[in-house]
């Protein structure tokens, strides 16, 4: 099995700064992208920003020059700085990750449970 968890979530004002973390774990015997989506009421879930194994990283237009998704692929974990937070960014945000539990296993999606994020002053 494999789990992502999530942290970091919370209430901030407008203009505030939050940083998510995701850490992964159980059988886990590589991590190739990762990436962060939120979900706000009554929208579909979204993508934030993706990470690839080797750093290289897309992000919604949305959040470009505000948010910066990084990795520790030593310690399985995911980041999200997020800056200048706005409340249109308030939503739950959720944890992909695609993982090989062994070598010769087709990569799969897993999902963290979600952390919830909310902007308001």
């Amino acid at each position: 099995q494999v789990q992502l968890v999530e942290s970091g979530g919370g209430l901030v004002q407008p203009g505030g700064s939050l940083r998510l973390s995701c850490a992964a774990s159980g059988s886990i015997f590589s991590i190739d992208a990762m990436g962060w989506y939120r979900q706000a009421p009554v929208k579909q879930r979204e993508l934030v920003a993706i990470i690839s194994s080797g750093g290289s990283t897309t992000y919604a237009d949305s959040v470009k020059g505000r948010f910066t998704i990084s990795r520790d692929n030593a310690k399985n974990t995911l980041y999200l700085q997020m800056n200048s937070l706005q409340p249109e960014d308030t939503a739950v945000y959720y944890c992909n990750a695609v993982v090989r539990r062994f070598l010769t296993e087709r990569p799969r999606n897993y999902w963290g449970q979600g952390t919830q994020v909310a902007v308001s002053s």
